[in-house]
């Protein structure tokens, strides 16, 4: 079902964006566009598919994710950080509070 001009009118008002009167018919085209796109792709038959861990892997089955090592690589500068910071205690930092 394509959307109408009201139904983008109606949809800039909820997200509250200010779409000019020059901008509204290309804005219905391209949400068409979109909605008509998510229909192509519901159509597709996935029975049996199974979800890929990485795009590769649809032709590359041996693919391996190469993550780094998970080490520390820099020094500790807590203490210098906190210098600046108009108030600390016990490692935090302290801000006004503003929620009552």
């Amino acid at each position: 079902m394509p959307l109408t001009l009201a139904d983008v009118l109606q949809i800039a008002r909820l997200s509250q964006l200010d779409i000019p009167e020059t901008q509204l018919q290309k804005s219905l085209d391209q949400m068409n566009d979109i909605l008509a796109l998510v229909e192509e792709m519901r159509a597709v038959d996935t029975t049996g598919v199974e979800p890929l861990s990485h795009p590769v892997s649809a032709f590359q089955q041996d693919l391996a994710l190469r993550l780094r090592e998970d080490a520390v690589t820099e020094s500790d500068q807590r203490a210098a950080y906190r210098q600046n910071a108009p108030a600390a205690q016990d490692g935090l930092f302290l801000v006004p509070k503003v929620i009552e």
